[in-house]
This record gives structure tokens, C-alpha cells and sequence, in this order.
């Protein structure tokens, strides 16, 4: 479950479209830390489920998803390794960064270029927000089939995923931190007892 998972980008003009706000905030904003609800829908659209959590980044592909309820998981990225933390399961994986990331949300949006993957096109207004679409430039692998992400402003306010299996994902993220996050919240330190998967 790599979310994705990001701030108030640079000053920009108000009439600014979806892909001018990316390109600020990937080229001005370094750091941030908010609180995020996930919505996971089927394809169906009959069942639906919601998680919270708060999301940290840092460039360069530094990130931190910590969900809370409904269970405990961490996702914790230090720039070299992605971490992945199941508490009920006592259980952390890691993957190199270079295999975890490529193509994938987090890329886009912790990393330091997201035009190097990333074909970006605007798609308008929408529910208040101004949105673009994310369309990877090599197919396969990306592990979904659209990537969308809205502003409200200069502010990042949601991102929706839409996967291989036409489950529809959302995340609507909350009021960003005025200080950044400490380096620190970005190293994994392994539980006591945890079972550790090397991938």
C-alpha cells in the first residue's frame, strides 16, 4: 500500500494551471508534513476503505507515510533503502530505492525532477482544485493507470491513483506544518523482535 502521497509550492501567478503548480512546488519546496485521510475504492464502487496517517518528505526521495488507523503501518524512505513497517505482523521489508520508486507516486512527488518519468498534462478545474494528470513515460511496471494531483492555490490537496485493478485511491491531505521535519524522522530503526525481509 505505497500511497502517496506534499506543501505550498513557490509563489506562482493565481491564474497558474495544475502542471505550472507541480513544477513550483517540485522546484521550490523542499520539505513538508501533513496530516492525510486515504479513500480506497473499489472498481465496483461498492466497497470502500479509509485510513489516516500524516505524510513527511524531504528532497531528494525522502518520505514518510505513518498510517495509524485502521492499523499501524510505516513507510519510511531514507534516500537509499524504502522501508516498510507492518506492526501487526512485527514485520519490516526493504528495497533499494532505485527497485522501489521509479515510476510511482512517491517519486513524483518527493523526488527532484518529476518531468524525468513523468509525461504532465493539465486537466482543468475540478472540486475546487486544479488539477493535472501524471502518465508515465515508460509503460509497464508503473503499477497503475492514472495518477492525478489537485491544488487548491499554491497548496498540494490531493492526489488520486487509479490502479491496474480500476481500484480508485485518494488522498486528501490537511493543513501542511510551517517548520520542516527533522532529517531523522526519514532513518527506520527496526522494532525490537521484528522479522527484517530483505527484497
Amino acid at each position: 500500500m505505497l500511497a502517496t502521497g506534499l506543501l505550498a509550492a513557490g509563489a506562482g501567478p493565481a491564474f497558474a494551471d495544475g502542471v505550472t503548480r507541480l513544477r513550483e512546488f517540485a522546484r521550490d519546496v523542499k520539505s513538508g508534513e501533513a496530516p492525510f485521510t486515504q479513500t480506497v475504492t473499489s472498481a465496483d464502487g461498492n466497497r470502500r476503505k479509509v485510513s489516516t496517517g500524516t505524510f513527511a518528505f524531504l528532497r531528494p526521495n525522502r518520505f514518510r507515510f505513518a498510517y495509524d488507523k485502521p492499523a499501524e503501518q510505516l513507510i519510511v524512505s531514507d534516500g537509499q533503502k524504502v522501508w516498510v513497517y507492518d506492526a501487526d505482523l512485527n514485520q519490516a521489508t526493504s528495497r533499494p530505492l532505485a527497485k522501489a520508486l521509479g515510476q510511482t507516486p512517491a517519486a513524483l512527488l518527493a523526488g527532484a525532477s518529476p518531468e524525468q518519468d513523468f509525461a504532465l498534462s493539465d486537466e482543468g478545474a475540478r472540486d475546487g482544485l486544479e488539477w493535472l494528470r501524471a502518465s508515465p513515460k515508460q509503460r509497464g511496471g508503473a503499477g497503475f493507470q492514472a495518477l492525478r494531483i489537485g491544488f487548491r492555490g499554491k497548496d498540494l490537496a490531493a492526489v488520486e491513483i487509479v490502479d491496474n485493478f480500476g481500484q480508485r485511491s485518494l488522498l486528501q491531505f490537511g493543513a501542511w506544518a510551517a517548520a520542516p521535519p527533522a532529517a531523522e524522522r526519514f532513518r527506520f530503526s527496526t522494532p525490537q523482535g521484528a522479522e527484517v525481509v530483505e527484497q
